[in-house]
C-alpha cells in the first residue's frame, strides 16, 4: 500500500518541480520578499537630496524662524515675489515660500510656489514652523508667554515591556507583531488555496481525460488521493523552505553591503530597569543613544529580532501542512464529484467560507489576540491555520498551541475519511450532475 502511495507522491512531486513556472516562482519569490524588506529603505536613502526653499517674507517677521532640517534648506530672499518666481523658473530653487503682509490676519494667503510636484516633507515642515510661530505671535498679542505653553507640551511614546514566565523583562513591539501576524495569516490563506486548487485541478483533469480509469486499475482510490495530496504538499513545502533560505540570504547580503542604513541600538542599551526610571539623566542618555545610532530600517530589524523565529517557522510549516491537508482532501473530493470546472463552484463556496471568515475576523484578532474570539477561532480546525498564525507573533500560551495542533490533526483525519468516501465513488461517475444529496449517499455507503 505505502509503496504505491510513494510512487504517486514521487510522480506528483517531480512532475511539478520540473515545470518552468515552479522554477521561476521559486527564484522570483525570495527576490520579491527581500526587495519588499530592503528596497524601500535603499530607495529612500538614494532619494534623500536637499530641497531648497526660498523665503519671500513681506512681514519681515519670519526670516530667522526657519531652520534647515528633514533635508530641507531655507534661503532668505529679500526680493519681490516676481523676481523670486523668475529665479524659480530658472531652477535656482525648488520652491518659493511667500508670506504676504496679510498672512497673520489671514493664513490662507500663504503660498508655496513650485514648478514640479511639491515635496511633501518640505510642505509639512514649513506648515509646522509657521503654525508654531503664528501661535506664538497670537499668544504674545494677548500677553501670554508662549514659552510656558511650550514647556508643558509633552510627546508620549510608551515602551511596551512584557514580563516573561521566568520573571525576565522583554521589550515588546505590538506593531511589528501585528504586521507579521497578518502577513503570516495571508500567506497560509494563499498557500492553502494555491496548492489545494492544484489538487482539485489535477483530479479533475485525470477524471475528464479518463486516465483515472487506467490508474484505478493499479491502485486504490484512497492511495491515489493521498499520494496526490502529499506529493503536492511536498512541492509547497520545498518551495517555502527555499524561499525562506534565499530571502534571509539576500537580506543578509544587502545588510552587509550597506550596514549604515540598518543600524540599531541593542536592546540592552535601550531597556532600563524599574529602579532607573526616575533617573532623568539616565533617560536622556538613553534617548541620545537611540537618536544617534538608530535608523528606521535598523529599528525594524531590531524589533524583528525580538520575535521567536524558531517557533514562527516551525508552526508556520505545521499549520500550513495541517491546513493544506484538511482543505486539500475536501478539494480532492470536489474534483472527483464533478465533470467540469464550472460545476465546482457550488461545492467550493461552503468549503472556502471558513477561510474567508478567518481573514475577515483577522483584524479583530489582532486588536485582542488573547480574547475569546481569537481563542475559539484559533482552535477550530477550519479557521485555526490562519488565526493561529496571526496570534503567534503576539505570544500564545502553549496550551492553546497544543490544543489547536491536536484538533487540526483530528480535523484532517476526519476530512480525509469523509473525502475518501466521496472520492472512491465520484472518481468514476460521469455524465451526472451531482447534488449534495448524492454526496450524502456516497458518504453513507
Amino acid at each position: 500500500m505505502f509503496k504505491k502511495i510513494f510512487i504517486i507522491i514521487k510522480r506528483e512531486f517531480l512532475s511539478r518541480v520540473k515545470k518552468k513556472s515552479f522554477i521561476v516562482m521559486t527564484i522570483l519569490g525570495p527576490v520579491l520578499f527581500a526587495a519588499l524588506i530592503t528596497l524601500p529603505v535603499i530607495l529612500a536613502r538614494w532619494s534623500d537630496s536637499e530641497y531648497s526653499v526660498a523665503i519671500v517674507d513681506n512681514t519681515g517677521l519670519f526670516y530667522d524662524r526657519f531652520e534647515d532640517g528633514n533635508d530641507v534648506v531655507f534661503t532668505n530672499l529679500p526680493v519681490s515675489l516676481d523676481d523670486a518666481l523668475e529665479l524659480l523658473q530658472r531652477e535656482k530653487f525648488n520652491a518659493i515660500l511667500h508670506i504676504p503682509e496679510a498672512a497673520f490676519e489671514s493664513p490662507s494667503t500663504l503660498r508655496l510656489f513650485t514648478t514640479k510636484a511639491v515635496n511633501i516633507n518640505a510642505k509639512i515642515h514649513v506648515e509646522n514652523v509657521l503654525k508654531h510661530e503664528f501661535e506664538s505671535l497670537k499668544l504674545g498679542a494677548r500677553g501670554i508667554d508662549s514659552e510656558v505653553l511650550r514647556a508643558i507640551e509633552t510627546n508620549i511614546s510608551i515602551q511596551a515591556v512584557r514580563i516573561l514566565s521566568d520573571g525576565m523583562e522583554q521589550t515588546d513591539y505590538p506593531e511589528v507583531s501585528m504586521a507579521l501576524g497578518i502577513i503570516s495569516g495571508l500567506l497560509i490563506y494563499l498557500f492553502i488555496f494555491l496548492f489545494g486548487s492544484q489538487v482539485l485541478r489535477g483530479v479533475l483533469e485525470e477524471k475528464t481525460s479518463r486516465i483515472i480509469e487506467v490508474i484505478i486499475s493499479s491502485v486504490k482510490p484512497f492511495q491515489l488521493m493521498m499520494g496526490k495530496i502529499v506529493g503536492i504538499a511536498l512541492v509547497g513545502l520545498a518551495q517555502f523552505l527555499i524561499w525562506v533560505f534565499l530571502t534571509l540570504l539576500l537580506v543578509f547580503v544587502v545588510r552587509t553591503a550597506v550596514p549604515d542604513i540598518f543600524q540599531f541600538t541593542p536592546d540592552e542599551q535601550v531597556h532600563i530597569t524599574s529602579a532607573q526610571m526616575l533617573d532623568t539623566g539616565r533617560l536622556e542618555e538613553q534617548m541620545d543613544t537611540i537618536q544617534h545610532h538608530d535608523t528606521a530600517a535598523g529599528q525594524v530589524l531590531e524589533s524583528l529580532s525580538a520575535i521567536n523565529w524558531y517557533v514562527m517557522i516551525f508552526f508556520f510549516i505545521f499549520f500550513f501542512l495541517g491546513g493544506y491537508f484538511l482543505y486539500a482532501a475536501l478539494f480532492a473530493a470536489i474534483g472527483s464529484a464533478v465533470d467540469n470546472e464550472a460545476d465546482t463552484q457550488q461545492f467550493m463556496l461552503p468549503v472556502t467560507i471558513p477561510l474567508i471568515f478567518a481573514i475577515i475576523f483577522g483584524q479583530m484578532v489582532m486588536v485582542n489576540p488573547a480574547g475569546p474570539v481569537a481563542f475559539w477561532l484559533s482552535i477550530i480546525p477550519l479557521t485555526s491555520p490562519v488565526i493561529m498564525m496571526i496570534r503567534i507573533p503576539f505570544g500564545v500560551p502553549f496550551f492553546d498551541l497544543y490544543l489547536s495542533a491536536f484538533l487540526l490533526i483530528a480535523g484532517f483525519l476526519a476530512t480525509t475519511w469523509l473525502a475518501a468516501k466521496i472520492y472512491r465513488t465520484g472518481i468514476l461517475m460521469y455524465g451526472k450532475k451531482v447534488s449534495y444529496k448524492d454526496l450524502w449517499k456516497w458518504i453513507r455507503y
